[in-house]
């Protein structure tokens, strides 16, 4: 599980920023669903992103794509590294970008990071502690045009590929931990496990990597089941869902007349089954739609469902941009509840979200750790904040709406100032 993540100096980050999982202890609201504790430490559940438009909250969100997708990928660089620091500001857009992350995997704390331009890799560490005490596994770091890699004693997985302090196999471009990894090194798959598996980030806009899971996994019939039930219990009335797929030259024969003229060009094809009923209510046949003619909603809710439902099942991190887009606001509530219940959630999974729906923004949901904003400065820096951070007058009487009015108000800042917008008509405007 993710305890924080932190990015300095990209995209739309000036100055480091973090945001912690960690459960603030002044806080004791909503303990026994929304918090839990691992190894003494007491961790939060789910976290929410307010912030305007063009705040930073997808810019977060992308920050923590980047991290994963280097990390998993690195090896494969070749040429520059395609990343974008602060270009706001001349002092920082020709400095490296820094990321770092701590977790915990089986009861283990590990804390790291890198630092990085389009042209190499400039410092690397990771560490991770048993008990309270860090110890350092291996840094890294390129200082006066010298590569040197300084191994601790727990890490001699990283040995055959260091040679007095100078990687051997580790290109400029390449993450160290990437490549012991490759070398089955024991610590280093770990860490490169809980990146590619436990660490989910899904955007609306990324087929292959939100929609194209839950069609993968339609192949499982356990996962079917759970996702039908999911889809079903989100009040879809679908009572049946299935990827079919067919050859051209085989639709006449072996394609049901039902089935006929939903075939696409590729002869695959993601279909629902929906009940037909008479005046009476009784089920009397069924029709089959492609999902494309269910609603975007719908669609939305099937795409989320296996990697919601992956996560609930492993204990790991979903974070998502635009949670609610698409989504009525009772969607949401439940998918918030799965993880703060302790049936549908005993794993302790997490999941991170932005989001403009302030139906949301409530005690009754949320503890003030949990909700967190972005906001620019005038400089078109994005700063993150929780409202953990504010000052709170503990006598005022609890209202529900409480955070929403307070957040209207401006008392939180990262809301839109909305300007005076005048248009100006000619003499001919309006003619037809």
């Amino acid at each position: 599980m993710l305890l924080e993540f932190s990015v300095k100096n990209f995209l739309s980050f000036k100055n480091e920023v973090t945001l912690s999982m960690y459960a603030s202890a002044e806080i004791t609201e909503h303990e026994r669903y929304n918090v839990f504790s691992v190894g003494g430490q007491h961790l939060l559940r789910t976290v929410v992103i307010y912030g305007a438009n063009a705040s930073g909250k997808t810019n977060l969100i992308k920050a923590m794509q980047f991290m994963k997708n280097f990390v998993i990928n690195s090896l494969e660089f070749q040429k520059e590294i395609d990343i974008e620091p602060f270009k706001l500001s001349t002092d920082r857009v020709n400095l490296p970008s820094e990321f770092e992350v701590t977790f915990v995997v089986s009861d283990v704390y590990y804390r790291y990071g890198f630092v990085i331009d389009a042209k190499r890799v400039h410092h690397e560490w990771l560490y991770y502690a048993l008990s309270e005490q860090e110890i350092r596994l291996f840094e890294r770091k390129f200082e006066n045009e010298t590569d040197t890699i300084v191994l601790g004693k727990n890490f001699p997985e990283g040995e055959p590929l260091v040679d007095n302090q100078q990687p051997k196999l580790t290109r400029e471009r390449a993450l160290f931990i990437s490549v012991v990894s490759q070398f089955n090194g024991t610590i280093s798959r770990k860490v490169m496990d809980w990146f590619t598996n436990d660490f989910k980030v899904l955007f609306a806009t990324q087929e292959e990597t939100f929609e194209g899971v839950s069609v993968k996994k339609l192949d499982d019939a356990l996962y079917k089941k759970e996702i039908l039930k999911f889809l079903q219990a989100a009040d879809t009335a679908i009572e049946d869902i299935d990827l079919v797929k067919v050859k051209p030259q085989d639709i006449s024969g072996h394609v049901p007349d039902k089935l006929k003229q939903l075939v696409v060009s590729k002869g695959k094809m993601l279909v629902t089954k929906h009940n037909v009923f008479n005046t009476s209510g009784a089920v009397t046949d069924f029709v089959l739609w492609r999902m494309e003619d269910e609603s975007e909603g719908t669609q939305k809710l099937f795409a989320l469902s296996a990697p919601l439902i992956e996560t609930l099942k492993k204990g790991e991190t979903l974070v998502v941009d635009e949670l609610d887009s698409k989504l009525h606001p009772m969607i949401m509530r439940f998918i918030i509840n799965l993880f703060h219940s302790t049936e549908s959630n005993p794993n302790h999974a997490q999941l991170i979200f932005a989001t403009h729906d302030t139906n949301l923004l409530s005690q009754r949901f949320f503890r003030r750790d949990q909700i967190c904003f972005t906001e620019k400065d005038q400089y078109g820096s994005t700063d993150l904040y929780s409202l953990a951070d504010y000052q709170w007058d503990e006598d005022e009487l609890p209202s529900e709406n409480r955070y929403k009015s307070d957040y209207f108000k401006g008392k939180y800042g990262a809301i839109p100032f909305i300007g005076e917008f005048k248009l100006v008509f000619g003499e001919n405007d309006g003619e037809r």
